[in-house]
């Protein structure tokens, strides 16, 4: 087992990963730039180094420093968390050239299932159903345009590259298409370096349904049961829970399973997500697969009571899992709502500053991840998510319910919050019946769905 980790990431995830280490009787590495140097989680780690000044690209991006940093303290393993390089194939690279483990998947995998119009071939070649859609990348509006039409509209534009969010528009005709494709792919190189796109057939208020996975070295695989992730904005995840209110069990032992196969077909290891879209019939089909640990994993947590970070960087460590997919239980219903710095009122502008007062909620079956504190000073440089709140009760009425007591109990003054928004979505009458899609926020609240 390792003796010390370093976290390469900041916030409520090094917060967490610092947390399971420590129960695990490992010693932790925080790096943090100048502008996180009251940050909680280089105050709780055993040892923290400043890697540069706040921009993320001269700090937390910063691969020379990272590594270097881990040389100096002589960490013997790497923690990404997400977000950051924790899906970046050439920072892996470096890792195993270094020969310091990268508590995740080898570079080769990440680089594999990162190009998204690669994953969708190597699925298709694997057997698991995939929205129909391109098979290669295109680069330019002209040929991607001929593409569209031999898919049919409506047509996503994505980012091969990509992921959360970015680089992704709806074309619903060929007058529409160059201009969503040029603005969508001007994202693509700014926010990943690749001009690279693909294109899939738009499936209209499908369910996002993603399978956690785990897989060891030694070719054992398992998943953790579903989440629902389709309460979205702006393809940015808003509220997720577990497990999926309506799926019924046949569909679901067939989407745990397809998952399963897909890990097999690329020989992953670690933590990962399958990613699906479900359609009204409960058809499904392969969107992607995420090669990290995600932000929702405490609703997994919670209703199969295992802890996926220790799990992790148990993998990591050469071990193998300890249980079969026999063994995975999966109990009551969770909920997380990410609270994130921003102005609704604003069209979610983000609002950095410093947070004058805070009370968490608490109590049993509820959980708060975060990495603020009264008088903390919330960066204007990083991604707004400053705290997630996390429900768990016997059913999903119930988690409803205590999930409601707990937005209700929760105080963050001095900068703006989505809190309000999220107690608008609890209290929604489709969400309390499990009416939900993507297109739940701009069905139900077409003022912060624009």
């Amino acid at each position: 087992m390792f003796q010390k980790i370093l976290i390469a990431n900041r916030g409520e995830i090094a917060v967490r990963i610092i947390r399971a280490c420590r129960e695990m009787g490992i010693q932790t590495v925080a790096v943090y730039s100048e502008a996180d140097r009251e940050c909680l989680h280089t105050l709780l780690a055993d040892e923290a180094v400043c890697i540069g000044p706040a921009a993320s690209a001269d700090s937390y991006l910063d691969m020379e420093q990272i590594l270097t940093a881990c040389i100096v303290t002589k960490a013997d393993a790497i923690h990404p968390g997400f977000g950051f390089l924790s899906e970046n194939a050439a920072f892996a690279g470096l890792c195993e050239k270094c020969r310091i483990p990268f508590i995740g998947p080898s570079s080769e995998l990440i680089e594999k299932m990162g190009n998204k119009a690669g994953a969708r071939k190597t699925m298709i070649e694997a057997g698991i159903p995939v929205i129909p859609g391109t098979e290669e990348p295109v680069r330019t509006a002209e040929e991607a345009l001929k593409e569209a039409k031999r898919i049919g509209f409506p047509v996503m534009i994505k980012a091969s590259g990509g992921g959360g969010g970015r680089g992704m528009r709806i074309s619903r005709s060929a007058e529409d298409f160059e201009d969503n494709f040029k603005t969508a792919q001007l994202e693509a190189v700014r926010g990943f370096s690749d001009d690279a796109m693909y294109l899939e057939r738009y499936m209209e208020n499908p369910r996002h349904i993603e399978f956690q996975i785990l897989a060891d070295r030694y070719g054992n695989v398992v998943h953790l049961g579903e989440r629902d992730c389709s309460i979205q904005r702006h393809h940015q995840k808003i509220l997720e829970e577990s497990p999926c209110a309506a799926l019924p069990d046949e569909v679901r032992r067939k989407m745990g399973e397809t998952a399963v196969r897909a890990a097999k077909a690329v020989g992953y290891e670690n933590a990962g997500t399958i990613e699906f879209l479900l359609d009204g019939d409960m058809n499904f089909y392969f969107m992607e697969m995420n090669t990290r640990i995600q932000v929702e994993h405490p609703v997994t947590e919670a209703v199969t009571g295992l802890d996926l970070i220790k799990e992790q960087i148990r993998i990591a460590a050469g071990e193998p899992l300890s249980f079969t997919q026999d063994k995975v239980t999966v109990s009551g219903h969770a909920i997380e709502c990410r609270i994130n710095a921003e102005d609704p009122e604003r069209n979610f502008i983000p609002c950095p500053g410093v947070i004058t007062d805070i009370h968490l909620p608490g109590g049993r079956g509820v959980r708060v991840d975060t990495a603020v504190y009264n008088g903390c000073r919330i960066p204007p440089d990083y991604d707004s998510m400053i705290l997630k709140l996390i429900v768990h009760d016997t059913d999903r009425k119930s988690a409803i319910a205590k999930m409601r007591s707990a937005l209700g109990e929760l105080v963050i003054e001095g900068i703006p919050t989505n809190l309000d928004f999220q107690y608008d979505i609890i209290n929604d009458q489709e969400f309390e019946a499990g009416q939900i899609d993507t297109d739940f926020i701009p069905r139900r609240f077409p003022e912060y769905g624009r």
